[in-house]
């Protein structure tokens, strides 16, 4: 049986509010889950000690049983010294979006090309005398 430690969501519409769980990785998020680990509510200020709180050391138990945390509750037990830190790789963050990429080819693609002359007017620019 794979065991994740992971977020499960419970909470009202746009108002969050997460429950850390242990659970089989073949259960659904907010399905069953055999232990509630912790809670995580994203709407309190960062600095606040309520925003995460866990049983360390139940997940620590749980880790030592061969449960694999996911990304973003990694990051907690990171935070909580649990885990040490992961080098985290995204190559592809930086890269702009499709339409962006689309548009930056356009727009080389002008420049590239060879602008065709504006006929040049010869019109005699008049003095006033006033």
């Amino acid at each position: 049986m794979s065991m994740k430690i992971r977020l499960a969501r419970g909470g009202s519409k746009k108002r969050p509010f997460y429950r850390i769980v242990a659970a089989d990785s073949r259960m659904p998020r907010d399905g069953r889950f055999i232990e509630k680990l912790g809670t995580y509510n994203p709407l309190l200020p960062k600095d606040s000690e309520d925003r995460v709180k866990m049983d360390v050391e139940r997940v620590q138990h749980w880790l030592g049983q061969g449960a694999q945390p996911t990304d973003r509750v990694a990051r907690m037990l990171e935070a909580a010294g649990l885990k040490e830190k992961a080098e985290r790789n995204n190559p592809n963050k930086g890269t702009p979006g499709k339409k962006a990429q689309e548009r930056a080819e356009e727009k080389a693609a002008k420049a590239a090309a060879p602008a065709e002359e504006a006929p040049a007017e010869d019109t005699p620019a008049e003095e006033t005398a006033g």
